[in-house]
């Protein structure tokens, strides 16, 4: 049991070891190559949201916004359960992001014209040119990154982004994504 003086950091330093080499890191062929694409997997995002992130930032705003932002805009008349499904999170998260979005004016809600207490989502004009902003540079990248590829190629990218969705959402996304006439090529 450590003393009374002895501080957290101090406790785990002591479990940590000191060269790495020395721990037991034994991995296998396959989890060296699936730890590869895990970490490219998360470079690319990180430099893939780096320029949405910039822009962002002078309106205080995060990524939970963006993703928001996003939805609204590319879904005019989106229900908020609806958007609550395809986020995942939960009604206290999205409540703050959107009560921001439409107190500055980038997000405006109306009812239901059929049931008067569902809330319809709408990006302003200011929203829009948010939207624009945002995408523009992450086209650009898929485009310049896409270009390298074949057609055959860029259609077992889609694929692969497609099945790391989990298998009990791909419907969902495949219903969504048909609204505006997107089908992703990996679907089954």
């Amino acid at each position: 049991m450590p003393s009374k003086n002895t501080t957290l950091i101090d406790q785990s330093t002591n479990s940590c070891h000191q060269d790495n080499k020395e721990a037991d890191h034994t991995i296998s062929v396959r989890e060296e190559n699936m730890l590869t694409l895990i970490e490219l997997f998360f470079f690319a995002y990180r430099d893939f949201t780096e320029e949405g992130d910039e822009i962002l930032d002078t309106f205080g705003f995060g990524r939970a916004h963006h993703r928001v932002i996003h939805f609204v805009h590319h879904y005019p008349g989106l229900r908020v359960a609806d958007l609550l499904g395809i986020l995942k999170i939960t009604k206290q998260s999205l409540a703050r992001v959107l009560k921001q979005l439409i107190e500055q004016d980038f997000i405006c809600q109306k009812e239901g014209s059929k049931d008067r207490r569902e809330r319809l989502l709408y990006t302003t004009q200011k929203g829009n040119e948010l939207a624009e902003q945002l995408a523009n540079p992450q086209i650009e990248r898929f485009e310049k990154t896409m270009s390298t590829f074949s057609k055959e190629e860029q259609q077992t990218i889609e694929k692969f982004l497609f099945t790391l969705i989990r298998k009990n959402n791909r419907q969902d996304v495949i219903s969504l994504m048909a609204q505006n006439g997107h089908f992703p090529s990996g679907k089954p």
